[in-house]
């Protein structure tokens, strides 16, 4: 099958790749939601190319407007401390002193260390994605990724990414579809 963005070999859906494992592959294989499991594509990549310039010379200059970014932040209010994950065009970068903070009602912002990242999700840096979060997690998501026929998203390892419906992401558990999110 061809990608419906990227200058890709081939995609797949998601759910029948066998090498393709995690909380992302697990989210997938039993996703129940709209739209259908078989629009959530899976498309090798190789992560020596990772580097999102090298990235979209190699794989098309259309994914400048259609991959997104998940990163993983910590708000903190009173000793407490949530984590949250952010989904943002790859164009952008979260606004995390701003949007995020008041979403969180928060004192404080910050990124997530990456070993903070990486262990609570379960995956790797460099290819978290918002599909498999932990439960419980608040998900905001730009609006412009969420308006986007197609994103390019992490598929939960450095090699491979997922393409999804923009909408599927609003429809993740936990996702809250923010303006403005992304600076």
């Amino acid at each position: 099958m061809r990608a419906p963005i990227g200058n890709f070999d081939s995609a797949e859906p998601a759910a029948g790749v066998g090498h393709f494992d995690g909380p992302a592959a697990e989210a997938i294989r039993a996703w129940t939601g709209t739209p259908p499991a078989d629009q959530l594509l899976y498309v090798d990549t190789d992560p020596e190319k990772a580097d999102t310039a090298v990235f979209v010379e190699h794989y098309g200059e259309d994914l400048v407007g259609t991959s997104a970014n998940c990163v993983v932040v910590a708000a903190k209010r009173g000793g407490e401390r949530t984590l949250a994950a952010c989904v943002v065009l790859s164009t952008t970068r979260v606004d995390v002193n701003g949007t995020v903070r008041r979403r969180l009602d928060a004192r404080k912002a910050s990124f997530a260390p990456m070993g903070t990242a990486v262990e609570e999700t379960g995956m790797e840096y460099g290819g978290i994605t918002p599909i498999g979060l932990p439960a419980g997690w608040p998900l905001l998501i730009d609006a412009s990724v969420a308006a986007l026929e197609w994103t390019l998203i992490g598929s939960g390892r450095r090699r491979g990414k997922l393409i999804v419906p923009g909408k599927a992401l609003a429809a993740l558990p936990g996702a809250v579809v923010l303006e403005g999110l992304g600076v």
